[in-house]
């Protein structure tokens, strides 16, 4: 009996460490148009949407605009990766009254030193099949913009200054 109990507890935690282990997850490389590693975004599906961490250095000091583009390419320029991943058709900006693209999200904040980490929840998106999945036929980036993105309805956030092509 003494090992029967002992098998189960192991198949449970098993299962409990598996069920994590199942978790989609994705990453995408960010390089500058001089093609330099900035650093990396994990992108991980939770029951509440996909958290992304961005972990990065050599970010000019300030605030930057942060978003989900609609096309998974970087190169020739980093026009390639289109505008916002938007599979609703909603306005631009957070502060749009009738719904911000899912790719829209709050600004990141570079230190004095050109680090940057930050967590943000994107409600809009998915890692997994489905309307809002950012792994449709042609598939999504990541882009950090020079300057802080408005909120607005028209995009504000300048030039393009690194992306990373999210790969599952």
């Amino acid at each position: 009996m003494f090992w029967l109990k002992i098998v189960l507890v192991g198949l449970a935690i098993s299962a409990l460490a598996s069920n994590g282990a199942m978790a989609a997850q994705a990453t995408a490389e960010l390089k500058s148009a001089e093609g330099e590693i900035l650093g990396t975004v994990t992108l991980t599906e939770t029951p509440h949407g996909v958290l992304l961490f961005a972990d990065l250095m050599r970010i000019p000091p300030g605030s930057h605009g942060f978003h989900i583009h609609e096309t998974g390419a970087c190169t020739p320029d980093f026009k390639a990766a289109g505008g916002h991943f938007n599979p609703a058709g909603y306005g631009h900006g957070i502060n749009h009254m009738g719904g911000s693209h899912a790719g829209d999200m709050p600004n990141l904040h570079a230190a004095a030193d050109g680090s940057l980490k930050a967590e943000v929840l994107n409600v809009k998106v998915t890692l997994t099949p489905g309307s809002n999945s950012i792994f449709d036929n042609d598939g999504a980036a990541i882009v950090l913009h020079a300057k802080a993105d408005t909120y607005g309805a028209k995009a504000g956030a300048g030039a393009r200054i690194a992306c990373g092509v999210i790969n599952k």
